[in-house]
């Protein structure tokens, strides 16, 4: 079959705004969307710019808006797309070139929230240990893979540049709630902060768009709740 790749590109030192350029593309319909571009790169327009990496949904690196969603182009098929397909860069980002963003702002909101381990005692002589009941506590927001497809599906995120994110918020759960760990108190009085987590309107586009199921927005119900806790 064929489909029509429709990609919105642009490249800040050549052009002065963004244009949609149009390839057809010879596929099969369990071909991904990243074989497609692949595809455009190869044969029909090497100039084309994009990030990828592993290809198998465990890196992130290949986030883009595909058909108007936040989704990993090597993890969606053809065949549930349709013949027509649409891909843009992600937004609230700067786009360094075509489907390519400056990933810096969103890795400097995930530095702000101290995202690793923080014990108050001497290192044991083999692992801190925790029990399977305290691990299950935060199971859920390990999946993160950093792959920005929940901050950048966020409107709060793309309309001010001081929200901390989806993403941030994430891997401040995961610490916060982690029975070795000894710098929640820290994080919450950051998360606490205007902003913070309850910057968030509970709008579930991160948890609808987040490629490994992490429940995004019970985990950031969570943080304001302990918050809150905190305060009493």
């Amino acid at each position: 079959m064929q489909a029509i790749i429709r990609i919105k590109r642009f490249n800040p030192e050549a052009d002065r705004r963004p244009y949609w350029a149009e390839y057809e593309v010879p596929v099969d319909p369990f071909d991904r969307v990243l074989d497609a571009l692949h595809y455009i790169k190869a044969n029909l327009d090497g100039s084309l710019a994009l990030r990828r990496s592993c290809a198998h949904g465990i890196c992130g690196s290949d986030a883009m808006v595909i058909n108007g969603r936040n989704r990993l182009a090597c993890k969606v098929l053809i065949k549930d797309l349709g013949p027509r397909i649409t891909v843009e860069p992600l937004r609230g980002l700067p786009v360094i070139k075509d489907l390519v963003v400056d990933m810096e702002p969103f890795f400097q909101k995930y530095r702000q929230v101290m995202p690793w381990l923080v014990p108050d005692d001497p290192p044991p002589p083999q692992e801190r240990r925790q029990t399977p009941e305290e691990r299950a506590r935060y199971e859920d927001t390990t999946k993160c893979i950093l792959c920005a497809v929940c901050t950048t599906a966020c409107p709060i995120f793309w309309g001010t540049g001081e929200f901390l994110g989806p993403a941030a918020l994430v891997a401040a759960h995961r610490f916060i709630f982690d029975s070795r760990d000894r710098a929640a108190q820290q994080r919450l009085q950051i998360l606490a902060d205007r902003s913070g987590v309850f910057r968030c309107r509970t709008v579930f586009n991160c948890t609808e768009a987040c490629p490994q199921g992490i429940e995004i927005t019970k985990a950031i119900q969570e943080l304001k709740q302990a918050i809150i806790l905190s305060r009493t």
